[in-house]
């Protein structure tokens, strides 16, 4: 049944290989955010309370992070069991086609979702998707090679060796990273530092290793009545792999990304200003 408590609910969800946490909050249409890299519900702590005045949002931990446990951890983990878990995740809360707002890893599940779950989402925003299938070949294997350099870095040298890379592959300069006032700090606890090693060691795999035809989630999109939105960071490089994949999608779609604040975290960075774009765009 649609969930239209205007109250924070966290709740859990048994899902084939994984027990999944997820967070419920405001009222009106489902918006699920689906975060980057190695966020969980809590990524988008100062992004939410601007939204729930117009969605009911739901927010989760990714199976394998903080709170969302592997029944077994030496299992892959597929983009599949990611888009699946998704249609399990809104099937709790809604029976209305949802809305979903993906970011990097996110948009890659959500662009998954579109072609394993057809009619399961109204809108989905894909901002800067990480789906080196996406892009030309020669640009495609720069996108995989970067990826598995920085797994071999993490294998290495650890987590702080990676870093510079990940921020190399992203655009991002940590050292000139503008951000809104008032932001919620998030320090790199021993949980996000075993985010971060599961999205590295296994997450990459599934991104790498993922078979799923670029054009399927168009044409999944069409059938269904889906609108799939591109999405890019106004201030991110157009020389970054993720960039580039939200170009090659707007491209299939016929259409142009639409922009959103900062970079590739734009999300987290800007909440006030991305939480004003979101009902821009879902509010069409």
């Amino acid at each position: 049944m649609p969930t239209t408590a205007a109250s924070t609910t966290t709740r859990t969800l048994d899902v084939p290989g994984a027990t999944l946490h997820f967070q419920v909050e405001g009222g009106g249409p489902v918006l699920l955010l689906s975060q980057s890299g190695e966020g969980d519900a809590d990524r988008t702590v100062d992004l939410v309370p601007h939204l729930t005045d117009t969605f009911t949002v739901v927010t989760y931990d990714r199976r394998g992070l903080s709170r969302s446990t592997l029944h077994d951890p030496a299992r892959p983990v597929t983009m599949a069991d990611h888009a699946d878990d998704v249609a399990r995740l809104l099937a709790e809360v809604t029976d209305r086609p949802a809305l979903m707002a993906g970011f990097s890893m996110g948009a890659a599940i959500g662009l998954q979702a579109v072609a394993r779950h057809p009619g399961l989402l109204g809108t989905l925003i894909a901002h800067e998707p990480v789906m080196p299938n996406l892009l030309p070949a020669a640009d495609r294997a720069e996108h995989l090679a970067e990826l598995r350099a920085i797994q071999d870095v993490y294998a290495a040298e650890g987590l702080m060796a990676a870093f510079p890379a990940i921020a190399r592959h992203l655009g991002i300069d940590p050292s000139h990273d503008e951000t809104e006032d008032g932001l919620t700090p998030q320090p790199l606890t021993p949980r996000r530092r075993a985010n971060f090693g599961h999205f590295i060691a296994a997450e990459f795999t599934a991104v790498t290793t993922d078979a799923l035809d670029p054009a399927e989630p168009v044409r999944a999109a069409a059938r269904a009545g889906t609108r799939i939105v591109p999405a890019t960071g106004r201030t991110t490089r157009p020389t970054v792999h993720t960039y580039r994949c939200a170009l090659a999608l707007a491209a299939r779609l016929g259409t142009e990304p639409v922009e959103f604040p900062g970079g590739h975290n734009g999300n987290t960075a800007f909440p006030r200003a991305t939480a004003r774009t979101l009902k821009t765009l879902l509010g069409r």
